[in-house]
């Protein structure tokens, strides 16, 4: 027998079994009723045979004419009542059988009904938490297989899945190869920068010693940024490709950004910015110490081009259980508004952008973080000032 063939036996069983219960009921009522009928009629004739034996061919003759009585003829007969006596006064000692039958049939009933919605629950339960488990499983990358020999409701919401599951893993497959594939040719084009560049150095610094005064600054000024993008190209690839070497050691909050601060030193001299870092005591996580400090170097950076003449970049840290937070904020104009959500795009430029940059700082120190399982936000502050919120989790 086939599995939807055993569910509509399932289902259909209960039905039956009322049905079949409803029709012995009927049958043994009327059964009941007849037999009731007989056994008083009978008791009757013979208490009145007892006191008048000589009336029994009257009572014969009787009894045939209400034997050919019709049911119309019988029913609201209400004869008896002139002489006092009442229907309650006739059949009071019921049979207990006529009344336990109802009850145990619907004892039986609900006994059916509840087996069967307990068997199809069940089963049903234990397709669902297989779905379920199987699709866990898929979500933690251990893959594997459902095997369902017989066909049931089920059957055709899991070959869905395996449909779905099987399309997301082509997908998957697709996106790695086109991801590893970018990052493989942005390598290769970081590389291929890198040897004109040196050679236009190069030349540059011959051209300064055998002509000297020459308008080489500005030269050499392109050929800096054309190298600071080649490097910015060789990380991103690097990240993009997943061979960025990051370490996983103890790296304490009030450290990393007292390195940030202390490598950008000239350059906040040179603007008149100072960098206030509180210390909260020894707070720590488990990351790379030098990216990290790479990526916190450009959030102050940002932050010093963007402060007002004779400012403050503040820095905060705290830690709890699940994560450690460090806020990096500045007292300037804040961020575009319409540059919110693209700050940390690859070569995104905001409209109150400084400097030479090319666009590729905070989408570097996104990925850093990122690899580090932590995330990072940007927002404008109340009282007026540009915010970095970084949260790196535990687990």
């Amino acid at each position: 027998m086939s599995e939807k063939w055993k569910q509509k036996t399932l289902l259909i069983f209960p039905f039956a079994v009322l049905a079949v219960g409803m029709i012995l009921t009927a049958a043994f009522f009327l059964h009941t009723y007849r037999q009731i009928a007989f056994e008083h009629t009978s008791a009757l004739c013979e208490t009145i045979l007892e006191n008048s034996p000589e009336a029994e061919p009257q009572l014969l003759a009787a009894l045939k004419d209400y034997y050919s009585l019709t049911e119309q003829e019988l029913r609201d007969n209400d004869y008896l009542e002139k002489y006092g006596y009442r229907a309650d006064d006739f059949c009071y000692d019921f049979p207990l059988d006529t009344v336990l039958f109802p009850i145990i049939f619907f004892l039986v009933t609900a006994c059916a009904f509840g087996a069967g919605i307990f068997l199809s629950r069940r089963k049903n339960r234990k397709r669902i938490d297989d779905l379920t488990e199987y699709l866990e499983q898929i979500n933690i990358g251990a893959g594997g297989t459902l095997i369902q020999t017989k066909e049931d409701e089920y059957s055709h919401l899991q070959d869905e899945i395996y449909k779905t599951v099987t399309m997301l893993y082509q997908t998957r497959e697709t996106a790695v190869a086109a991801k590893k594939n970018f990052a493989e040719n942005l390598a290769n084009i970081a590389h291929q920068l890198k040897t004109p560049i040196t050679a236009a150095f190069l030349s540059l610094q011959l051209m300064e010693k055998e002509i000297p005064g020459a308008h080489t600054e500005q030269v050499k000024q392109q050929l800096k940024r054309l190298n600071r993008l080649e490097e910015s190209l060789l990380m991103l690839s690097k990240i993009d490709a997943g061979t960025l070497p990051l370490k996983r050691e103890k790296v304490d909050l009030y450290t990393v950004l007292n390195l940030a601060a202390d490598n950008l030193n000239d350059l906040l001299r040179k603007n008149c910015i100072t960098v206030d870092i509180p210390e909260n005591g020894c707070i720590e996580f488990w990351g790379d110490l030098e990216w990290t400090m790479e990526a916190l170097i450009n959030l102050i950076k940002n932050c010093m081009e963007h402060s007002k003449p004779d400012g403050v970049v503040h820095c905060d840290y705290s830690g709890n259980p699940l994560y450690v937070e460090i806020r990096v904020w500045d007292d300037g104009a804040g961020f575009d508004t319409e540059d919110l959500p693209y700050l940390f795009d690859r070569f995104y430029r905001g409209r109150c952008a400084v400097g030479d940059g090319i666009g590729i700082g905070l989408a570097l120190t996104r990925s850093i973080f990122e690899l580090q399982n932590g995330t990072i936000t940007a927002c404008n502050l109340q009282n007026g000032g540009a915010c970095f919120e970084i949260r790196i989790y535990s687990h």
